[in-house]
């Protein structure tokens, strides 16, 4: 397969992945919103949903304040943010368009209504149900994108680069919300409050509530959350799982051998794993935790760029 096919399947997939997640996020944020008993707790969180789906930095490079509905759009269709849901969807469906003849003719279908019925909801009053509407849009779009894959798709080359990219992604996003999510308890270790509600929140990021509180009811222990989100082996979004299936696909792309060029590469991957079965998530304190997660995120970069050269992908200079 042509290297230039294979990074368009790539990245179509990590897109695909993060618009999801993403859409995710804002969507559990929305909702708190609409929950909240004051305004205050309405507006909190805002800076770290930011940093969750795109760039806190970034958006300050734009904006001089914290404005929700500024904030709302920036994360949504805002063109100058590389990571909004509008152009992640859109790189994925250009990537999709220049491989069609790989592709399930239904996953081009999906992608490009979506695409013709975002220029419409661009058009559309910018209101909180609007935004609602276009972000379970986003995510029934992702779902039924990797439906159409996993029931219309041969499990050849093209197959497999689609899934590492689609659980690299996964697993770095995961991470970045638990790191979030650790330095906001940090932030407020000495102030009286309700950690409950963090853990909750990490869960809903990550899908994973209904899941989680059928494995440890009632409990929202932090060392049972992170353990669950980090380790659990039979989760789908736990970095662990991610990263085992990471390993998966890239040994089906060797035929299960290692060559002189993908040496480094499965040493990489070897090592990111045991990091993570030999760490006990449960005896670490916050600042421990986020040492772990951002070593981890910064390998997951290294596995990525590792993963592009081995098979002579291209890097885009926007990734975060």
């Amino acid at each position: 397969m042509l290297s230039r096919v294979a990074d368009s399947l790539y990245w179509m997939s990590r897109n695909i992945e993060r618009a999801e997640n993403n859409a995710r996020v804002l969507s559990v944020q929305l909702i708190h919103m609409l929950e909240a008993q004051n305004q205050e707790a309405a507006d909190r969180d805002w800076e770290e949903i930011v940093e969750v789906c795109a760039s806190a930095k970034d958006y300050y490079s734009l904006y001089d304040r914290l404005d929700r509905e500024t904030m709302i759009q920036y994360l949504t269709i805002s063109p100058f943010n590389v990571n909004s849901l509008m152009n992640c969807m859109n790189f994925a469906r250009e990537n999709a368009r220049s491989t069609r003849d790989i592709l399930p003719e239904e996953l081009w279908e999906v992608l490009n209504a979506f695409h013709l019925d975002q220029k419409d909801w661009q058009e559309l009053p910018n209101t909180r149900q609007h935004t609602q509407d276009y972000l379970d849009r986003v995510i029934k779009t992702s779902m039924t994108s990797q439906g159409v894959i996993e029931s219309s798709m041969s499990r050849g080359t093209p197959y497999t680069f689609i899934k590492v990219g689609k659980w690299l992604e996964r697993a770095e996003k995961t991470a970045r919300i638990l790191n979030v999510t650790c330095e906001k308890n940090r932030k407020e270790a000495d102030v009286p409050t309700d950690h409950y509600y963090y853990w909750l929140t990490a869960l809903q990021f990550l899908n994973g509530y209904d899941a989680y509180i059928k494995e440890h009811p009632p409990t929202m222990e932090s060392k049972h959350v992170l353990s669950f989100l980090i380790k659990e082996g039979t989760f789908p979004r736990s970095i662990r799982y991610c990263m085992d299936h990471v390993m998966e696909a890239v040994n089906k792309l060797e035929g299960g051998k290692i060559s002189h060029y993908s040496e480094d590469l499965f040493q990489m991957l070897e090592l990111i794993q045991d990091e993570i079965t030999s760490t006990n998530i449960e005896e670490m304190d916050m600042n421990e935790l986020m040492s772990f997660l951002d070593h981890f995120q910064d390998r997951c970069m290294t596995l990525s760029r590792m993963f592009s050269q081995t098979y002579y992908l291209i890097e885009p200079v926007h990734v975060k």
